[in-house]
């Protein structure tokens, strides 16, 4: 381990919520001027350890020690930690959509004059600061009319306003497409080079193994290991083997399809644009799906693969213009989520936070929303037969709660994942559609999801799969459709099926028949 003075050390540092002990006599070190990765499965306690050193778990509700700068700290809330120049920018943003970039960045701690906010300092200062992480928009621009990759570029600038000297970063690439994560990774090297130091929490092992000097590894609440990128040979196989306790032979669980008739067919599907009556989301798309099937689609970031999942399920998204959908031989109308939970399909979102769950409510009434005439009598839910099928699914995908009564908000991740697939299964589909389903979540929860999807398929089922990740569709999926600005360009078969000749379809229009 380089012999670099220690910027941070959270010495056996516990915490425990009601029912669960989150992190058990945990131990980090970190160097200053070094970017600092911290892995785990969900629930491993990372978040929350991250929560704890920047005051949002305050001094007094954890035991253990914070050394910072060589000095015992005691953060009672957010603002003093960010005060001694330690900023976190969490997974889910916390940006007004409303308001401008500048005054997101100045939000609670605009440059004043006389008593009042002085906007034009604060216009020049916030150019200034979009100007150090690479971000060239009209500082004036809403945010809500920007990409998640430039808003993480506002939170990054943000925390410069704040003067930082320790930038922790929760997932900040699970939600950004290739080129907008490979900048904001650049960002992070630029950012070492000049001094600062950063803790970054991610599951995209990739990723960790070309950014960090140095991984520290949970488990279940404990320190694990810690481990000198360079000089330990870190590869993410070694990372695996400490995140998970043994070797994961394979990412995907062994699995021999058995393929079925065709019984799910889209022809001709064209949608327009909710906004824009010029732009059409989804042109002429042909696809069918087979029993036992698990079929990828494949497409850069904005393609137009949601948006054929969403405007199938029930119109959910844009206008419907054209477009004929058979289902085991008969066409069948989809004009509202109504109608396609009733014909045997079911959508999970990749926004799993904001749309697939409420997080306010518990698990059980999560996992019963989507259906929950099946345990109703007269219009009344039953409860012991809600508690009995919550219990039964927490069981069959192991999901880890002490209790199905828990808020949904108290699981990890991977958890939460399984709750909304929990949901959909529940309404017994016959087609699933599963959008980015393994997005943030761990290797392990990844590997227990993949062998949840090929059950399904096992039962005769047809599994749908958009991934950004190419290596996902390969591993999982028996054909693969590419998409490109709305159409479908591309069928390939898992046998043929590499990330080039993907990357090539993915970027390429659509051939007309006569060319």
């Amino acid at each position: 381990m380089r012999q670099v003075a220690p910027l941070l050390e959270m010495r056996s540092i516990s915490k425990t919520f009601p029912g669960v002990k989150a992190l058990t006599d945990v131990n980090l070190v970190v160097r200053e001027g070094e970017i600092h990765a911290i892995c785990g499965e969900n629930g491993a306690g990372k978040s929350t350890l991250m929560k704890v050193l920047s005051g949002v778990h305050p001094h007094g509700s954890y035991s253990g020690e914070i050394v910072y700068r060589g000095e015992q700290v005691r953060f009672g809330d957010i603002r003093a930690s960010e005060q001694a120049g330690i900023v976190i920018i969490h997974q889910e943003l916390a940006l007004v959509p409303g308001m401008s970039i500048t005054e997101n960045i100045f939000l609670g701690n605009e440059p004043r004059r006389r008593g009042a906010i002085d906007w034009q300092a604060a216009q020049r200062r916030a150019l200034e600061l979009m100007e150090r992480v690479g971000l060239r928009e009209d500082p004036d621009t809403l945010i809500k009319d920007i990409g998640v990759g430039k808003q993480q570029l506002v939170e990054i600038a943000k925390a410069f306003a704040k003067d930082v000297q320790l930038l922790i970063l929760d997932e900040p690439t699970a939600a950004l497409n290739e080129d907008d994560s490979r900048h904001l990774l650049d960002l992070l090297r630029g950012f070492r080079d000049r001094g600062i130091t950063s803790i970054i929490i991610s599951h995209k092992l990739n990723e960790i193994e070309a950014i960090a000097d140095t991984i520290t590894i949970l488990r279940d609440g404990r320190t694990i290991e810690s481990l000198d990128v360079k000089a330990d040979g870190v590869n993410e196989d070694r990372i695996v083997r400490g995140m998970v306790g043994r070797e994961l032979s394979s990412r995907f669980p062994e699995h021999t399809p058995a393929i079925g008739e065709v019984f799910f067919e889209v022809r001709d599907w064209t949608v327009r644009h909710p906004s824009s009556d010029e732009r059409l989301v989804c042109k002429g798309a042909d696809f069918h799906v087979r029993r036992g099937e698990i079929v990828g689609f494949a497409g850069l970031m904005g393609a137009g693969r949601t948006e054929l999942a969403m405007s199938l399920f029930g119109r959910s998204y844009g206008t419907w213009l054209s477009g004929r959908v058979f289902k085991d031989g008969k066409e069948i109308q989809l004009k509202s989520v109504a109608d396609a939970i009733r014909h045997g399909l079911a959508y999970v979102s990749e926004d799993r936070k904001s749309i697939g769950l409420n997080l306010l409510d518990d698990i059980k009434t999560s996992m019963v929303a989507a259906k929950p005439s099946k345990i109703s009598r007269r219009g009344v839910i039953d409860p012991v037969r809600e508690h009995r099928v919550a219990e039964d699914y927490r069981k069959s995908l192991r999901i880890k709660t002490p209790s199905v009564d828990e808020q949904v908000a108290k699981l990890s991740g991977g958890n939460q994942q399984k709750v909304v697939l929990a949901k959909w299964m529940f309404t017994d589909p016959d087609l699933l559609i599963l959008d980015e389903p393994t997005r943030g979540i761990d290797v392990g929860a990844k590997y227990e999801i993949y062998g949840i999807i090929q059950r399904l398929v096992g039962q005769g089922k047809g599994v749908v799969v958009i991934s950004s990740e190419l290596p996902e569709l390969i591993g999982l999926c028996d054909r693969i459709y590419t998409v490109f600005e709305g159409s479908i360009t591309g069928e390939v078969t898992r046998r043929d099926a590499d990330p080039e000749l993907l990357m090539k379809k993915m970027t390429a229009k659509k051939k007309s028949p006569a060319s």
